[in-house]
């Protein structure tokens, strides 16, 4: 009994202990005024988080790796996956390819969402795809993507730029529900307060719901907010309320951590990296093995007992052979297979070998990896703007889907307001004497060296090439492929606009905050807490 009393005790007076902690204020370290105190000028500061992914990731810790490393031999003579040593920052990555189900769900969504039969027609994938003069893949171009036996199958026929189109659906879809969940935002079932019998449809805008248009304000009103809207420290009662009683509210923001970071598709370095997984083989910053494939050994068969033979991921063994013999199938897969088939690589994510290649955010260029930062390596990147409809409030132009009008961004720095004012046709900047050229004069700003978009390069000039700013990366190999193309090292070219039955994709989102994401075990420098300052 003294035991126990003892241990009760203890744990009350931690209680005790966090509840006084919870109780005092925190205060700025630099200023000494405190947070979230209405007499001290309200200065905010919010609950330090790191987010979870977003539905359908895994957690890919970051790290230095011999980007093109795992390729033994270059089979194309393109000369095209040079190694080269880069570092991925940890982000998110999808557990699977996207699927025909999730496909679907998008199709749905636009239907609900966007009374336009414009929008619906241009996400439909292409399935004309299976179509060949010489193959029976008729069946396929009506049943694959629709037919409930083929629902989770990988998408396919999809276009880089319908895959873009997927992502931004996504980020909204996702963010949407959860602020419906939160409270922070109606449903259409919501009653409003003193209402009877059936709750009816909520008002809302007449766009469908938009991030960057959330997070700007812009998305606010009767049949918008939810019934839990968070306090506003700063907030005019009267304007809240409209009656000149209650708390003032406000929408969630960015530094709130509610909202998830845009959904994407991975940087060709991201799914070289995710695919190779050496995390697994990894000890004390030494790689214990390479590998070849996402999996360990040179391959392509299960050495396990209960699996010993079988192939370990869904390809085309050799001419004519696309799923082994009758009787004994062996990746029992003539086509495509379902997104979950075979076994997941180290980082828990499935196919990255063979079932269908997938689209990365990349644009192709031969040399890319020698020629991309050693940090984050990337090709493609097309800086934008968000036109404001209204400079002096800050207010984004929107499209006829409510989303946010983007244009080339027009310089490599933040502008000063007049710029700003100028570059949105609100006014005119003054020039000082002898200034130099306006910045925001002639040609888009482009921050790409000799080769993305400079047109005075020359490296292609007299030859005849298939590539442009146009072609998009795609790697991993599919169920038509050979083996030599489930090596992550390997690389190929489709245009921005093409589909094709042996390509889908999948979607990764940034992670924000500490890199490491299983920090337990491992040793850490201690730090210590600021000091709280009082006024003598």
């Amino acid at each position: 009994m003294k035991i126990l009393f003892t241990n009760t005790a203890l744990v009350l007076l931690s209680i005790g202990t966090l509840l006084s902690s919870c109780n005092k204020k925190q205060q700025s370290q630099k200023t000494g005024i405190p947070y979230n105190d209405k007499k001290n000028g309200s200065y905010v500061k919010f609950r330090q988080t790191h987010p979870s992914p977003g539905p359908g990731l895994v957690a890919i810790e970051g790290g230095t790796f011999v980007l093109g490393g795992s390729a033994d031999q270059d089979v194309t003579f393109d000369y095209n996956n040079v190694r080269s040593r880069k570092t991925i920052a940890s982000f998110y990555m999808d557990e699977t390819e996207v699927s025909n189900q999730d496909w679907l769900d998008y199709l749905h969504w636009i239907k609900t969402h966007i009374p336009d039969y414009e929008a619906y027609y241009n996400a439909l994938p292409d399935t004309l795809v299976w179509r060949s003069p010489l193959s029976y893949n008729e069946p396929y171009v009506d049943s694959y993507l629709r037919h409930p036996a083929f629902q989770d199958y990988p998408v396919v026929g999809v276009s880089w730029d319908q895959a873009q189109d997927y992502c931004q659906f996504r980020t909204d879809a996702t963010n949407e529900f959860i602020l419906m969940q939160k409270g922070l935002l109606a449903n259409a079932g919501d009653k409003p307060k003193g209402a009877k019998g059936a709750a009816p449809a909520a008002a809302g805008p007449k766009q469908p719901f938009n991030t960057d248009m959330y997070l700007n304000g812009q998305y606010r009103g009767t049949g918008i907010d939810g019934k839990k809207m968070l306090a506003d420290l700063n907030g005019n009662p009267q304007a809240a309320t409209g009656k000149g009683k209650g708390k003032a509210v406000r929408p969630a923001i960015m530094e709130d951590g509610i909202l998830k970071p845009a959904y994407r598709l991975p940087t060709e370095a991201e799914w070289e990296y995710a695919a190779l997984s050496l995390a697994g083989n990894t000890q004390f910053e030494n790689i214990n093995d390479g590998k070849v494939y996402p999996w360990n050994g040179l391959g392509v068969r299960s050495a396990k007992k209960k699996t010993r033979g079988l192939i370990l991921a869904n390809f085309k063994r050799g001419q004519g052979d696309n799923a082994g013999v009758g009787g004994y199938l062996n990746d029992k897969a003539e086509i495509t297979a379902p997104v979950r088939a075979y076994q997941p690589n180290d980082f828990g994510l499935y196919n990255m070998a063979g079932n269908v290649n997938e689209w990365t955010n990349d644009t192709y260029r031969q040399m890319s990896a020698d020629e991309t930062d050693d940090f984050n390596p990337f090709r493609g990147n097309e800086f934008t703007d968000k036109r404001l409809a209204d400079p002096t409030k800050g207010l984004y132009a929107k499209d006829k889907y409510g989303r946010p009008i983007k244009d080339a961004a027009k310089a490599n720095k933040k502008m000063t307001y007049q710029e700003l004012l100028a570059s949105q046709g609100k006014g005119t900047a003054a020039p000082a004497a002898n200034a130099p050229k306006n910045p925001l004069a002639g040609k888009p700003y482009s921050p790409d060296q000799r080769g993305f978009a400079d047109t005075v390069t020359t490296s292609l000039y007299g030859t005849t090439s298939l590539v442009s700013d146009h072609s998009k990366v795609y790697k991993g190999g599919s169920w038509n492929d050979m083996a030599y193309w489930l090596n992550p090292a390997t690389r190929r070219f489709m245009n921005e606009d093409e589909s094709s039955a042996e390509v889908g994709f999948r979607c990764a989102m940034d992670l924000v905050g500490a890199s490491e994401i299983n920090p337990a075990g491992k040793p850490h420098f201690s730090g210590k807490k600021p000091k709280s300052f009082k006024a003598k």
